[in-house]
């Protein structure tokens, strides 16, 4: 049952085609605080992979050290790395968009 209601949630995930679909869905999903943890959690793994130190991650996110560590702890795990690979192919998009956009108007 478990696992049925797991890939029930993912699915409908996946279904939400639009970013502005699944932030709505997640506002109304979890509650601000939830909400916040989950998102800070991906933020604390994505940071600790572009090198950011403990005391930075600490002072711009509020977490604790601990916090930290448990996310260092599954940033290596197949679904944080899957998610960090789909932001950084994100970021990358949006800088070449950028300079592509720089060398067409000039």
């Amino acid at each position: 049952m478990k696992t049925q209601i797991v890939r029930t949630l993912a699915q409908t995930l996946a279904d939400l085609k639009e970013p502005k679909d699944v932030e709505t869905f997640l506002n109304d999903f979890f509650n601000a605080s939830e909400l916040e943890t989950f998102a800070k959690r991906l933020a604390i793994s994505y940071w600790l992979k572009k090198g950011r130190s403990y005391t930075n991650i600490k002072d711009n996110l509020k977490v604790s050290s601990a916090t930290i560590a448990v996310i260092q702890g599954i940033s290596k795990t197949p679904g944080m790395t899957l998610a960090l690979k789909q932001m950084e192919a994100e970021e990358w998009a949006n800088v070449w968009s950028k300079k592509i956009k720089k060398f067409i108007r000039e």
